[in-house]
């Protein structure tokens, strides 16, 4: 679990170079295959494949048509995973990080996961505002200023992700980084890296041994 008091001074992991954008991103541990040291991660990667990835013909969120798919909820609505993955996600937040939010719908499970093992507020980012009621985009507590990390699930193109982005930013939240589950290597990274925002994946779909 982050400590609030860490000034930590490197972060490892699949996404180092990416996450290298950050003046003094969070430590972390040393990793297996996917990065230098431990097994579980590496096991968390399989475990998520087996329990979520599917063949067939299949249209991504970004209108792309794709012979394969991880149907996210399927590792998202089961607890031990939940649990993991939650561990995992919160050592790439930045330990400056005042803030997590998470998009609806699929990411939200991810984002009170990481949100229970920090100890972080955690809000949620509507695709539109509600019609109704408050009329809010952004649902929970915060403060204009506030430094915040976006959790995500899956990125194929990153185009939903930056609109996250462009919401929070509207609601003058300053996004210091986006955490995501797996990026599916069809230009996501490059995208919300043009875009300026520091990108960090749990894993990349090239980590994986697919079936």
């Amino acid at each position: 679990m982050r400590s609030r008091g860490e000034d930590p001074h490197e972060l490892r992991g699949p996404a180092t170079q990416d996450a290298e954008r950050v003046a003094k991103p969070r430590a972390v541990s040393s990793r297996g295959p996917l990065g230098t040291g431990s097994s579980d991660l590496a096991d968390l990667g399989r475990e998520i494949v087996k329990a979520s990835y599917l063949k067939g013909e299949f249209t991504l969120r970004s209108g792309k048509k794709s012979d394969h798919y991880f149907d996210k909820f399927l590792f998202e609505t089961d607890p031990a995973l939940l649990r993991r993955l939650g561990r995992h996600l919160a050592e790439l937040v930045p330990a400056d990080t005042q803030v997590l939010a998470a998009p609806e719908l699929g990411a939200v499970l991810l984002g009170g996961a990481v949100s229970m093992q920090m100890g972080l507020p955690l809000v949620l980012v509507r695709k539109e505002p509600k019609e109704y009621g408050t009329g809010k985009q952004v649902e929970g507590r915060f403060e204009a200023g506030r430094r915040v990390t976006v959790i995500e699930d899956v990125v194929t193109t990153g185009g939903d992700s930056l609109r996250t982005v462009e919401v929070l930013r509207n609601a003058q939240l300053e996004v210091i980084r986006l955490v995501v589950v797996l990026d599916r290597g069809e230009g996501g990274a490059e995208n919300i890296g043009q875009a300026g925002v520091p990108y960090s994946p749990l894993f990349r779909i090239s980590d994986l041994t697919l079936d």
